[in-house]
């Protein structure tokens, strides 16, 4: 851990892990503030641990035994001497009870008041209070809706598609748009599950989803005085499973008209709901104009690098200001400088679904040069654990205008080198090359699934290498005792070699089976969709992962009857044997 002589005027709980960790730390330093990290098991090692003040253990590798467990998180602050707690993104970042949990501990909470988190954390609560402010709005339920049958009903009336939304989700959890009827109730239920999974609470509403919109939002801040300030825009349509890839600021090809209805909006509705702290108003727009607010994030954004280089404002900074009573920096929007676009590095396999692929990175190099910034919770070394989110960093690139911003990303990326996992690089150098995106702008927020798949094929394949854990034995070598690591798997497969030659044949023979079902990704199996000794068809979906907090369908490769390998709640590796189609 770094050392620091200065006198330190607050202690700083980063209730988070990863990048934003990191980030959060650097802000508590240019304050002079001091720093305490928390970690799971899996990140005993992380980089968020090493450059903190202080670390402390939550004792438990699932999100829920340490990153969501409050009681954990408010002993550790306690114990620390901790005087604030920053809450980064997702976790419990929008949880109210965290934030009463860390008010009542007699600790300043850094984010909106847990009343403000209710309202805009409730998306139907949320929408009610646009409504009373005017804002720009599609059409969707008053409360959230109670089972399948409604949300079918509401799918006939109003017509396809439509966003079936998790009542208390955010970052594209727990959210799923049907195209198909029938597809409908199986949608909202998966919705169900994936929320209650990452957030604790299942309840969706619906709104009619507006078809290939952008995805256009406002940097919010205010203080406790009553300033309310949009920073700038951003635009964010670049996504996969509805989760952002590529951002920037400001948002471009809008006109000025339409950018004074975004920066309007936001503020009538933060101030409805007494907004504190940094904040996000996201709209959806129309391929023929139409606005739609969509929600408030109330936390930090994943993306808020590109305001901060096109403003010049250090928004974690500001956040630690407000949180103290301190006014805003600034009194109204500012001027944009020049261009930013910011390229989410995610530990995904591109060529394969984005699938995440958790593991130990053996190589990061990372770009360097003009107009360049680098977010990043990893190292080479660094593990990534498929308990948590795929994010590993963030490529931040600055110019004077669009233009110069894309020609030194393109500098950018090639320069960057991952090795261990697979990452979203060449995806990222493949996008920017791309007319849709970097002239004709006909990016929205379903281009990847409709425009772009087709091109994963060609995309260079980045094929994660094995876990590489060493496992030790000793062995005598010329009379001398030597202490020699191999990687496990290698043990393994000289252990079958050993026992016999047999073994070996029967596990080549059972690889080669046209009968093995494989597991898609590392995660645990959350249910079987089909029972055992059940007949499926090629292309069923017979069970589902959780992976990352997201969920990653098991498809039947042929035509069968379905016999369980694995059962509901392993935990199993990309490509492990999970049931079989005889």
């Amino acid at each position: 851990m770094f050392e620091n002589n200065k006198k330190l005027t607050h202690r700083v709980l980063v209730a988070n892990r990863g990048e934003i960790a990191v980030r959060i730390i650097r802000a508590c330093r240019d304050m002079e503030f001091a720093s305490i990290a928390i970690y799971a098991d899996t990140d005993i090692n992380a980089l968020h641990v090493q450059m903190a003040d202080e670390a402390y253990g939550l004792s438990g590798k699932l999100p829920s035994e340490t990153y969501l467990n409050i009681d954990k998180i408010i002993a550790i602050a306690k114990r620390s001497g901790a005087t604030m707690v920053h809450p980064g993104y997702g976790f419990l970042s929008e949880r109210s009870e965290f934030a009463k949990a860390v008010q009542k501990a007699g600790l300043i909470w850094i984010g909106p008041n847990p009343e403000t988190i209710d309202i805009l954390g409730d998306k139907v609560k949320a929408r009610q209070l646009a409504i009373q402010v005017g804002a720009p709005l599609v059409e969707g339920t008053k409360e959230p809706v109670r089972d399948a049958k409604e949300v079918v009903e509401f799918a006939h009336k109003h017509g396809l598609p439509i966003a079936i939304k998790a009542a208390f989700g955010g970052g594209g959890r727990g959210l799923k748009v049907a195209w198909q009827m029938d597809e409908v109730e199986e949608l909202y239920h998966s919705a169900v599950r994936e929320a209650t999974a990452a957030f604790g609470r299942g309840e969706c509403f619906l709104e009619q989803f507006l078809h290939n919109p952008r995805h256009i939002e406002a940097q919010v801040i205010a203080d406790k005085l009553g300033h309310i300030v949009v920073v700038g825009t951003r635009d964010c349509s670049l996504q996969r499973r509805n989760q952002k890839l590529i951002e920037e600021s400001p948002a471009p090809f809008i006109s000025d008209q339409l950018q004074q209805q975004i920066i309007q909006a936001s503020i009538n509705i933060c101030a409805k709901a007494n907004y504190v702290g940094a904040g996000t108003v996201e709209f959806l727009l129309s391929q023929d104009g139409k606005l739609s607010f969509l929600e408030v994030n109330t936390r930090l954004q994943v993306e808020h690098p590109v305001t901060e280089e096109t403003v010049g404002i250090d928004l974690v900074v500001e956040q630690l200001r407000i949180a103290q009573g301190l006014p805003l920096s600034i009194n109204e929007t500012p001027k944009p400088r020049g261009h930013a676009i910011e390229f989410r590095i995610n530990a995904e396999d591109v060529a394969n679904g984005f699938l995440p692929t958790p593991g130990t990175i053996t190589r990061f190099e990372v770009p360097s040069g003009p107009g360049i910034r680098l977010d990043s919770g990893v190292v080479t070394g660094s593990t990534i654990p498929s308990t948590f989110d795929s994010l590993m960093a963030k490529l931040i690139i600055v110019g004077n205008n669009r233009e110069q911003a894309l020609a030194r990303a393109h500098r950018a990326l090639a320069e960057f080198s991952i090795e261990g996992v697979a990452s979203v690089l060449p995806f990222d150098l493949a996008i920017i090359g791309h007319p849709d995106f970097c002239r004709d702008f006909k990016i929205h927020t379903r281009w990847i699934e409709t425009e772009f798949i087709p091109m994963v094929d060609s995309l260079p394949r980045q094929v994660p290498i094995k876990d590489c854990t060493l496992t030790y034995t000793v062995i005598e070598i010329d009379g001398k005792r030597c202490k020699v690591g191999l990687p496990a798997q290698l043990w393994a497969g000289l252990s079958s070699a050993v026992n016999s030659e047999s073994a070996l044949t029967s596990l080549k023979n059972e690889e080669q089976s046209e009968t093995i079902v494989k597991s898609p990704v590392s995660g645990n199996l959350f249910k079987w969709i089909f029972k055992e000794g059940q007949e499926v068809q090629e292309s069923d979906v017979i069970g589902i992962m959780e992976a990352m907090k997201m969920e990653v369908q098991i498809i039947a490769h042929r035509k069968g009857i379905l016999k369980l390998i694995s059962q509901e709640g392993d935990f199993v590796n990309s490509g492990d044997k999970v049931a079989e189609i005889n």
